[in-house]
């Protein structure tokens, strides 16, 4: 459901200066700590940040995708470590409830998710099956009124701090393909289910990634997501479209971010007399990221708008994620660049991101996997 025009920019303008008055100033603080403090989670909470995918009657703001992706943009204006706690709330931690729970696993979680209550989590990768799904290892058996769960999962978002994990496991053994795969939401605390040590990554400190481990875990029959098994590999890819062009988005606003405080610098930084923004190819370099960011919104927004219209857009959502996760690691290098010895340096937060950006590229389908979801659409549209 659409906001009216006066509300949408009430919210944006509310987000805007939250992010510019209280995650701005935390993010130093942030990257040292690596843990985002529970008073800013509340204020999240307040917010209705962790709800702005869920539709209002389970207590979520129910943005549009052209809504949600403006959002975007401004919590992409600081580090990608608030998002990424908030992220999961509204994208693959819910939007598989949304569209294929049943209606008492919809009223029993999403309003908890929706308030921030409990953290979604989703629990697909493995050791020896990322970018290849169809493939993975864990199984959930059949044993009377449970399924008994065995597994590993890793380098799950939000994992030491979810709540509710939507998993991907085999029903089937025998269907090695993604006709065996089935989705079930287990909650935390389950019998069987226990975390692994936080993972120590290249970037995004304050954004948790663990190993999820099930041995003989008994979760109830109750917990298969929707309606029969077989479908949990259909949830899965349902769920990207919207959660590309989220990350898309974010990509857009880190990158916007990054060009402010390069022109900034570049304005005030004197060499040889001059600001080096006087430069041509300081100048060039500034030019080039404006663009390409520019190119980027667009594409978002546009993608964005077609899929609230109904239009099927697997390839536009794979391009714009494709195009703006590659684009702001441009935009991060040419900011190093720029800062020069500066940008070495951490006190400035240029090469926090630097590192913070590099994982767009991976999360969410690579970018190669991008390109094979395009190509492939494109062959299959042309044959038809």
């Amino acid at each position: 459901m659409a906001l009216d025009p006066e509300t949408l920019e009430h919210l944006l303008d509310t987000v805007r200066r939250f992010v510019r008055e209280r995650l701005v100033p935390m993010e130093h603080k942030i990257a040292e700590d690596d843990e985002i403090p529970s008073t800013l989670l509340d204020e999240m909470r307040a917010l209705g940040l962790f709800g702005l995918s869920i539709p209002e009657e389970y207590g979520g703001l129910g943005l549009a995708m052209a809504e949600e992706v403006r959002v975007a943009f401004e919590l992409g204006q600081t580090s990608p470590a608030f998002r990424s706690m908030l992220g999961t709330n509204n994208g693959i931690g819910s939007q598989g409830i949304v569209l294929d729970g049943r209606e008492e696993q919809k009223r029993a979680y999403l309003p908890r998710l929706a308030s921030g209550e409990i953290i979604g989590s989703f629990a697909l990768t493995e050791p020896d099956s990322g970018s290849d799904a169809a493939a993975l290892k864990t199984t959930a058996i059949r044993d009377g009124d449970h399924y008994v769960v065995n597994g590993t999962k890793r380098f799950i978002t939000n994992a030491p701090e979810a709540g509710l994990f939507t998993l991907m496991a085999r029903t089937d053994p025998e269907e090695k393909g993604a006709r065996g795969i089935s989705a079930f939401l287990v909650e935390a605390g389950a019998s069987g289910l226990r975390i692994g040590p936080v993972d120590r990554k290249m970037g995004q400190r304050g954004a948790h990634t663990a190993d999820v481990i099930f041995e003989d875990c008994r979760v109830p029959a109750s917990a298969l997501l929707g309606d029969r098994e077989g479908q949990g590999f259909k949830t899965a890819m349902k769920v990207l479209d919207r959660g590309r062009l989220h990350i898309a988005a974010v990509c857009v606003g880190v990158a916007e971010r990054l060009i402010r405080d390069s022109l900034a610098y570049a304005m005030e930084r004197k060499q040889f007399g001059r600001p080096i923004a006087d430069f041509q190819l300081i100048q060039a370099m500034l030019a080039d990221s404006r663009a390409e960011a520019y190119a980027g919104r667009a594409m978002v927004l546009d993608a964005a708008t077609r899929r609230d219209a109904g239009e099927t857009v697997a390839t536009e959502a794979a391009s714009a994620k494709l195009f703006c996760s590659e684009m702001v690691g441009r935009v991060a290098d040419r900011a190093v660049q720029i800062h020069g010895g500066a940008g070495y340096i951490a006190d400035y937060g240029v090469e926090r991101f630097y590192r913070d950006v590099r994982l767009f590229r991976i999360y969410e389908g690579t970018s190669q996997i991008q390109q094979l979801v395009i190509a492939r659409n494109m062959i299959r549209d042309a044959a038809s």
